[in-house]
């Protein structure tokens, strides 16, 4: 083993580590979330009224201030804490899209808040016996110190907007989420003013209460405050101890992170190149997703750098056989989008070596576009049937028309056309001016593409003689096709830029198929069949004209079926498959 390869060992050891603490940092969350959920839906029910929030709180504390429950709790703070914290300190560059910035000081300004509305509650029942019933908190945020009450006001929206925006990074690339997204926003707005309004309801009625004496001795007599001096010292003292350990703490991670940057520019830097030519200097283990934002290049990243939806993908060139083996959570997640042995998902990479990456998606990647996909979508030689069709004399009919009229005779057409086609299973490549490009086979293989390409063009003569009967009193003449069919082998995947990208196909067996449907012309007939076709779909065409014609590219003449009247096709399709 080399030193390079020794030096690239403990990153392997990393990523399997990185897996561990992703799980306990979502853990953790999930179970402060749904705290909070349940603590929000109590304050709600001061809408109702106090005595629905008291009874809502003996409900919440048979939850959550059992033995467990309370180690679960705390647990899960302290360790989520603690896990924004090492973030903090791993991450090689503080260059954050917006959200995933907000998220970072959303986490970093919970335990303080958190501190200013635990301790006052939980410690002074725990140390002092104090009843903390919702009359008792009302009385002492809103009517005896207000800040408290603006304290724990900011602490929801900050804590409640930190964990949606977790959830949402973790479910959104969940197939089911898109559709729910809209109504769980909702939710996520009224959840908490829901509860803002039912914490004002109670207090208001507090406020009015509290003059009743004979209700005001009831409510502090159930408090069973002890000496309030002693108590609120005491109170006030570990809450200004442990904000003053939180700060030093996060003082500490922060000079620590400084240190190791100071200790990492010593070293010799590794070079990050991309497609476009540029080039990043950066630090030995920064990761690429890191690099490409400090560099501000656009770089795709749906789920944040957590690893989980893919879209920072990038496909590895020279250095990559440095790069240490992927964890069980990266192979997991590319094994999901059937990525091929040189892709790496920038976000877990960490190269002690220059590399060169090729990002697969663009910058503006969606979640979609991290959910598994067909073989087909991402790239793949298949042997399929393509058909292509063409509208003889269009220019002709079109000179003298209304633009209406074009448009409605052609969306008439393109209808017309494309039943048939995805009725038989074809795809519909695209639309060429008044031309149509069809695949067949792409997952039912080449034999049944040949014959469902033959049921289609049978399909679509029958569908252009019923388009000419209905449309008779608007066209000076009948509407006339082309249609020409070849098969072999193609290139097929998902093209395009953006919302330009569909399922396609290239390859000299799409050019023969196009030059085909041209045949027509010399032939004055509606189809040309490659007899290759006709061989692979079984069928027998031996009924209709064969011809040799030559084809620009090939070297050898192609022997072709040269139909008249696609619609006197027999059911040949169907037989053959059955």
């Amino acid at each position: 083993m080399t030193g390079a390869q020794r030096a690239d060992v403990p990153s392997a050891a990393g990523s399997r580590r990185a897996d561990w603490l992703t799980r306990l940092r979502l853990g953790s969350g999930i179970v402060l979330f749904v705290y909070q959920a349940t603590h929000l839906v109590n304050h709600a029910l001061g809408l109702i009224s106090l005595a629905a929030m008291e009874a809502g709180r003996e409900f919440f504390l048979v939850v959550w201030r059992n033995p467990a429950a309370t180690v679960l709790l705390y647990g899960s703070l302290a360790l989520h804490a603690g896990l924004v914290l090492y973030t903090l300190y791993r991450r090689r560059t503080l260059r954050l899209p917006r959200a995933e910035a907000l998220q970072i000081i959303g986490g970093l300004a919970i335990p303080p808040l958190f501190v200013v509305h635990a301790v006052p509650n939980r410690l002074a029942h725990e140390l002092f016996g104090i009843t903390d019933t919702y009359g008792y908190v009302i009385v002492a945020t809103w009517l005896q110190t207000p800040l408290f009450g603006v304290l724990m006001v900011l602490l929801l929206v900050i804590a409640w907007m930190h964990g949606c925006l977790g959830v949402h990074y973790w479910l959104k690339i969940k197939p089911w989420y898109p559709p729910w997204a809209p109504l769980l926003g909702g939710l996520a707005v009224l959840w908490p003013a829901a509860a803002l309004a039912g914490y004002v309801a109670g207090a208001r009625e507090v406020a009015i209460r509290i003059d009743d004496p004979a209700w005001a001795e009831e409510l502090f007599a159930a408090m069973t405050l002890p000496a309030q001096a002693e108590a609120a010292a005491a109170i006030y003292g570990v809450i200004e101890r442990t904000e003053y350990a939180m700060a030093a703490l996060l003082a500490l991670i922060l000079a620590l992170r400084w240190i190791r940057v100071v200790i990492e520019q010593r070293r010799q830097l590794v070079t990050i190149r991309y497609p476009s030519g540029q080039r990043v200097a950066v630090q030995p283990g920064m990761t690429v997703l890191e690099a490409s934002r400090s560099a501000g290049i656009p770089h795709a990243s749906v789920c944040g750098g957590r690893g989980r939806c893919s879209t920072c993908r990038v496909r590895v060139g020279s250095g990559g056989e440095h790069l240490p083996p992927a964890s069980e959570d990266e192979l997991r997640v590319l094994q999901r989008v059937g990525a091929a042995a040189n892709v790496r998902l920038a976000c877990q990479i960490r190269p002690q070596r220059d590399l060169a990456v090729t990002p697969l998606l663009a910058p503006t990647a969606q979640p979609h576009d991290a959910r598994a996909r067909p073989a087909h979508v991402s790239g793949s030689e298949r042997e399929i049937a393509i058909l292509f069709a063409d509208m003889r004399a269009f220019t002709a009919f079109s000179e003298h028309r209304l633009p209406y009229d074009v448009v409605f005779v052609l969306n008439q057409y393109f209808r017309a056309m494309g039943r048939p086609i995805e009725d038989a299973g074809g795809h519909l490549d695209k639309f060429i001016g008044d031309g149509v490009m069809a695949l067949f086979g792409i997952e039912r293989g080449v034999a049944q593409g040949c014959r469902d390409a033959l049921t289609a063009a049978r399909e679509m003569a029958r569908a252009i003689n019923e388009l000419n009967a209905t449309l008779k009193d608007d066209l000076p003449a009948p509407l006339r096709i082309g249609i020409g069919i070849h098969t072999g082998a193609v290139i097929v995947g998902e093209m395009g830029y953006a919302r330009a990208s569909s399922i396609t196909a290239i390859g000299d067996a799409v050019n023969t198929a196009s030059r085909l449907e041209s045949a027509n012309k010399e032939f004055h007939s509606q189809l040309v069949v490659s007899a290759e076709v006709a061989a692979r779909a079984g069928v027998d065409l031996g009924a209709f004209p064969q011809h040799d014609i030559a084809i620009r590219g090939r070297s050898e003449p192609m022997q072709v079926y040269v139909i008249e009247d696609a619609s006197g096709l027999p059911e040949i399709a169907a037989r053959a498959a059955a």
